[in-house]
């Protein structure tokens, strides 16, 4: 957990959309404090056109995260500045080509198997 929804432009390699989600995952264990193995990721791959960041061109990314409310401010903008710094390392993406928004939610909005409520005893 977050739940991690990343658009990027389609017909990329599998290294580089390897290369995104680590670096967003990488991001969130560092910054957050999230568990290793917790990684829930939907990737999007989409034509230019579909993926409008104002005006800017080039490789982007867009990505959005659900998690349980309760990160301060500070975990979240070092988040935003380490997932910035990942992505320009590997696969290349420009700072200015990153989107991040987060929503916060609660205990009771996760089911992660079998329909029951994870975090609600």
């Amino acid at each position: 957990m977050p739940f991690v929804n990343i658009s990027i432009l389609k017909d990329k390699s599998p290294e580089y959309i390897k290369a995104v989600a680590d670096g967003i995952n990488a991001a969130v264990i560092e910054t957050m404090g999230f568990p290793l193995d917790d990684r829930y990721q939907v990737i999007h791959q989409l034509d230019s056109a579909c993926l409008q960041l104002q005006e800017r061109t080039g490789d982007r990314v867009m990505m959005h995260l659900v998690m349980r409310a309760g990160r301060s401010n500070k975990a979240k903008q070092a988040f935003y500045k380490k997932v910035t710094e990942n992505l320009a390392a590997d696969p290349g993406i420009p700072p200015a080509n990153v989107l991040i928004t987060i929503t916060e939610n609660h205990d009771i909005d996760w089911s992660f198997a079998n329909g029951v409520a994870t975090f609600v005893v």
